[in-house]
């Protein structure tokens, strides 16, 4: 692949580089796309970039030979001429018993769709002509990555409209956070619903459950932010260190149990990667059962809790797409933290997350 050049189209206002790398590129890793951010071979209108910059429709994105990534398979040694004429024998007789295959296999993908739509359909929250808000369980990835095969994204394919469009990512949550999910069922709806992000009109609550009791019991965190050398975390920088970015989180002590655990209830102003995770361990009272950023040493999982990331997308409050009012969505307590607030005595039917959440 030569050295190319990709103008930014009108729907993908504000759309951050690395994104939009993950969209027109989806077999890029983040990490192969770092390095050549780094080295200044993408650059946008001529100058360099980060992989956090947005862009703007009418830029010019330069796309240079994106390769094979280090340490990936080089391509198979091309046949000679015997073996391409052993090769034309067993095609043709493959060929064969493929045609009597292919009925199968184009049943066996056409019940893949229809079950991967009927899972998606089952974790809906809230669905109209414009979006939906999925309920995204424990465990299950937003976006494809090293090897990860089945996520989302992947399974938004098979809820094409009749002319072919799938449905959109608005936002990303962590594998292992459950709960509310943005999704937009057309590029309009997806660009206003981003601009909708980005100028923080959107109100996001979370809930967490972390060792400790936090004090003061509400308070505000701000830090800088940059991805750590290993690239799968974040860890806590300073200001103006490269590619750092300030990131503002407001958290607020809704229940304890005595003084070993706390139900916080978390309100991200800003949405850095890993942002609640690494504030939450910043402060010293990282979330239960987070296997990254769990720091406290000789700490003991208490009887009757899952070693489960503890952390729920609660509550997603948004102004409609076409104006139409706001759309106020709440994910139910997944199966693992509902477990263990029993265990601990919280009652989530006793909290309104909007009106109790923490405020600037």
């Amino acid at each position: 692949m030569a050295v190319a050049m990709k103008t930014v189209a009108e729907d993908e206002a504000g759309m951050r580089l690395d994104r939009w790398f993950k969209v027109h590129f989806p077999d890029l890793s983040f990490g192969h796309l770092q390095k050549l951010v780094r080295t200044g071979q993408v650059r946008v209108d001529g100058g360099r970039v980060k992989t956090s910059s947005r862009v703007e429709p009418g830029q010019s994105v330069r796309i240079p030979p994106l390769g094979a990534e280090p340490g990936t398979e080089p391509p198979a040694p091309t046949a000679g001429p015997k073996d391409r004429s052993r090769e034309a024998s067993a095609g043709a007789a493959a060929g064969e018993a493929g045609a009597a295959a292919r009925p199968r296999a184009a049943a066996t993908g056409a019940r893949k769709e229809s079950d991967d739509r009927a899972f998606l359909k089952s974790l809906i929250l809230f669905e109209d002509r414009d979006v939906m808000v999925l309920n995204k369980p424990f465990g299950l990835a937003v976006q494809g990555g090293s090897g990860t095969y089945r996520h989302i994204d992947g399974l938004l394919d098979s809820m094409r409209d009749k002319d072919g469009q799938k449905p959109r990512l608005v936002h990303r949550i962590d594998k292992d956070t459950s709960g509310c999910l943005l999704i937009a069922k057309s590029r309009l709806a997806a660009s206003v619903l981003a601009k909708s992000f980005r100028s923080r009109e959107a109100r996001k609550i979370y809930w967490a459950v972390v060792p400790g009791v936090p004090k003061p019991r509400q308070g505000r965190i701000s830090t800088y932010l940059a991805r750590d050398e290993d690239e799968e975390k974040m860890r806590v920088a300073r200001h103006g260190e490269d590619e750092a970015s300030h990131a503002i989180t407001y958290y607020a002590v809704v229940d304890q149990a005595a003084q070993k655990m706390s139900w916080l209830s978390l309100k991200p102003v800003t949405g850095r990667t890993h942002q609640l995770r690494a504030h939450l361990a910043h402060i010293g009272h990282p979330i239960l059962g987070d296997p990254k950023y769990f720091n406290i040493e000789n700490w003991e999982l208490p009887g009757g809790l899952q070693n489960r990331l503890h952390l729920l997308a609660r509550r997603l409050v948004i102004p409609h797409p076409r104006g139409q009012g706001v759309i106020d969505v709440s994910a139910p307590l997944p199966p693992h933290m509902a477990q263990s607030f029993a265990v601990l005595g919280f009652d989530a039917s006793q909290y309104d997350p909007i009106l109790e959440a923490p405020e600037e």
